[in-house]
Parts: C-alpha cells; structure tokens; sequence
C-alpha cells in the first residue's frame, strides 16, 4: 500500500501570466481564470479521493504566480529551507510562504542565503537531494542545502531552457527505491553520466513527453499524477507498477508549469 502524503497547494484566484521567462509562457495568450481554477480543483480533489492531505495556501494579491506553490520550499523531516527567487515578480511569494510554515506548526524554518526555487531544483530521494543548476537556482544553494538538511546533494547541470527546473526533466517515483524518471536530453553529458550511475534502471522519457511536461508530476510511490498530454509514459509507468493518472491543467501550462509545480510536499 502506498503511503499518504500531505501536500500544500495555492488555489489560482489571481493567477496571469505577466512576463516570459521560458518557452511555456506566453503574456499574448489569455488565460481562462475559471477554467484554470476549475482544472486545480480538480488537481486538489483528486488527492484527497487518493487519501491524501491538502494544505491551502491563500493567495495574496500581486502575486498571480503563488499557485507555483512547489518553488516556495523544501521540507524535509519537517525543516523548511525557505525560497529566493530568481526573478523579482516572485520575490514577494518568499515570505509568504515561510509565514505559512511557521503559522503551521514548523518551527525550524530558515530563509536563505542563496537563490534556490524550492522543489522546482530540488528532488528528494532516501539517499540524496538532487539539485539542478543553470537557470534558476544558484549553485551555491546546493552547499546551503546540504548543510542545513544534512543531507548529501547532488548537483545537475540543465542545459536545455525548455527545461528551466530540474522538476521539468526528473520526477522521483518512489523515493524509498529510488525509482526516477528523467529526460536526458536536458542534462550536460557529467549530468547525464551521474544520472546514468545512481539510477541505472531509470525510466528515461523522449523528448514528446518531456515537452509536453510529463516530468512534471506528482508521485505517491503508486500513483503517478501527471499531464495528459504525456501520453507515451503511461504504458511505461504501467509496467514498472505505478497507475498513471492523467490530469488536465492547460491554463496552468500557459503559466509555464503543471502538476509537480502547484504542489509542494511537506515531509515531516
């Protein structure tokens, strides 16, 4: 039986999209501001048909890009390593979400010195955090991170800007196993080779399913969550033992983001 996990989400009320900062994002595009909140209430439900806890996080005005509520941390074994944005437009969502973890209940909570977008670069496995570089976060958040989780990090090198957060091109499937998938293409050829060591039996994910950011999704060691459109990695995912469930977020995709990215895991 898989275990439940409890999540933190941020429901879309004041979501746009302002500025381009990766291929997805699109400001001439209009977003559909009731589909999009329909699509993650639906997101939000289904976690909660799986057994699983959903926390909310209200949106604050100003800041459309909250419902990324993945960038805003990492948490493991309850200790929060805050977010810095790269990008000014979100720099507010920061403190945002550190007042949230410390309203509820987690008392170890830092803000950090150096520019990391949550688990949009971070991936957690038993052993490792899996650390990406290149285009958000600063290669000096991988050392701030092992010291304060203590915890050996491993850093990638993302090469390709269609894959601008390492949870575009790797999704953990089961953390205890050590089960991933990723895309390689994304990652320098040191990267690909450190990939191709720790996880030799990975699922590896062509460019079609990448693209359509089906490494942008969510596991719960059974069930994987992840865009429709992602539709070659559903037999792949069957046979290892994983149900993959298909999930529509097209407005949010216009944003620049999908599954993975409206969901924070809070590991206690």
């Amino acid at each position: 039986m898989y275990a439940t996990r409890r999540y933190l989400m941020c429901p879309p009320v004041h979501f746009r999209v302002t500025y381009s900062i990766n291929p997805w994002m699109d400001p001439a595009k209009p977003v559909d501001l009731p589909l999009a909140l329909a699509q993650w209430e639906a997101l939000r439900d289904r976690y909660r048909a799986l057994g699983h806890t959903v926390e909310i996080l209200d949106p604050v005005p100003g800041l459309p890009d909250m419902v990324y509520a993945a960038n805003g941390a990492t948490v493991i074994d309850g200790r929060v390593l805050g977010a810095r944005f790269a990008h000014p437009e979100r720099a507010g969502e920061a403190a945002a979400h550190r007042a949230w973890y410390r309203a509820h209940g987690f008392t170890d909570v830092t803000e950090p010195a150096h520019i990391n977008e949550g688990e949009g670069d971070f991936a957690v496995t038993r052993t490792w955090l899996l650390a990406g570089r290149g285009f958000r976060s600063s290669p000096l958040s991988h050392g701030e991170a092992q010291e304060f989780f203590g915890r050996p990090v491993i850093g990638l090198d993302l090469v390709d800007p269609r894959y601008y957060h390492l949870d575009t091109a790797l999704c953990v499937l089961d953390p205890e196993t050590e089960d991933v998938m990723y895309h390689p293409a994304a990652f320098s050829p040191g990267s690909r080779a450190v990939l191709r060591r720790l996880f030799p039996d990975a699922l590896l994910a062509d460019e079609a399913d990448a693209l359509a950011l089906g490494l942008n999704a969510v596991s719960d060691g059974h069930h994987v969550l992840l865009p429709e459109a992602a539709t070659g990695l559903f037999a792949p995912l069957r046979a290892r033992g994983y149900e993959p469930v298909p999930v529509s977020l097209s407005e949010l995709l216009k944003g620049g983001g999908s599954v993975k990215c409206v969901t924070a895991e809070l590991r206690r």
